[in-house]
């Protein structure tokens, strides 16, 4: 189903704000910060943060972090469970409007940048639920793939052209949306990239000028959450049923530690690979956010100052009458 429009306290607009940046970038401290000044409340766009149990591994704010203030979107779906971005868009657009309903300020806080840009955007995605998934799976474990992308090329030749062989999941995606709906995915992306968003958001990046500095808060990051218990949580995750390689254990911070929990690897080595993954991970975050031009960068010196970067962000806000 299509996510409408809603007016709230900022009426046509429809204005909302986004703290976006890579991991360890401060964006909790100063999106908490807004929300106080601003009579907000906090919508988290981290798509590990979701899952209950998961606290220490994905830095999920604490009580004391939140300092009182709403935060949604947090712990609503259990580790076991596959979560996607269309589950997360459909959960959040109420909070959201809901939100602005009450006359308050929602504030996007994260790292996700699928999450932002696809609940910021209104994206909607095409449903499935008749069972053509297991069918096409079944179809590719007997057939093999060629013969569905044949198929697909017949179907929807745009799609079917700029998908390899090899990426299976994305051909038959492609094929199920078609059976599903009698629209072809390229046609529902492009229906989709044309309507207008369903948010004006105001959108504040952080980064470092020295990307020797975000390694470094990385590192440390990965230190503090080994001394607060992180393999004691993962141990806990695991002795409970949940499945070491369900999608929420692959995540950076949880992969690394369950192999060497369970097969008695090196966990100090386990450690290094989670610091080098993450700042991998902060480079695609980066990649990611520096493709909307519209966003409000704030830049962090060695030591990152946070009364400048509130400064900054109300500043920004007050332009496009957030106050």
């Amino acid at each position: 189903m299509p996510v409408l429009p809603v007016k709230g306290r900022n009426d046509e607009m429809k204005q909302i704000m986004a703290v976006v940046g890579p991991t360890a970038s401060g964006k909790t401290r100063l999106g908490v910060a807004l929300a106080k000044a601003l009579n907000g409340e906090v919508v988290s766009a981290d798509s590990m943060q979701i899952y209950r149990r998961m606290d220490i591994g994905t830095a999920k704010p604490t009580a004391e972090e939140m300092q009182g203030i709403p935060h949604h979107m947090i712990d609503v779906a259990e580790p076991e469970e596959n979560y996607s971005v269309a589950r997360y868009v459909a959960a959040a657009a109420p909070v959201v409007d809901d939100i602005l309903e009450r006359g308050k300020t929602p504030i996007l806080v994260g790292g996700t940048g699928l999450y932002v840009d696809s609940l910021i955007s209104g994206r909607t995605f095409a449903v499935y639920s008749t069972g053509w998934r297991g069918k096409l799976q079944k179809r590719a474990r007997e057939e093999g793939i060629l013969p569905l992308l044949e198929e697909l090329h017949t179907v929807d030749p745009e799609a079917a052209a700029r998908l390899h062989p090899a990426d299976e999941k994305r051909i038959l995606r492609a094929l199920e949306v078609w059976h599903e709906t009698g629209k072809t995915i390229t046609q529902h992306n492009r229906e989709s990239q044309e309507a207008p968003p369903r948010y004006q958001a105001l959108t504040i990046g952080l980064n470092f000028s020295d990307r020797r500095d975000m390694w470094a808060r990385i590192d440390r990051r990965v230190e503090e959450m080994v001394r607060q218990g992180l393999y004691d949580e993962i141990r806990g995750l695991l002795d409970s049923g949940v499945r070491p390689d369900c999608t929420a254990m692959q995540a950076i911070g949880y992969k690394e530690f369950v192999t060497a929990l369970t097969t008695g690897g090196d966990l100090d080595a386990a450690k290094e690979e989670v610091k080098l993954r993450t700042r991998q991970y902060a480079k695609r975050q980066l990649t990611w956010f520096r493709r909307n031009q519209s966003t409000r960068w704030f830049i962090w010196g060695h030591t990152p100052d946070f009364a400048a970067a509130f400064q900054f962000a109300t500043e920004k806000a007050a332009e496009v009458g957030i106050n």
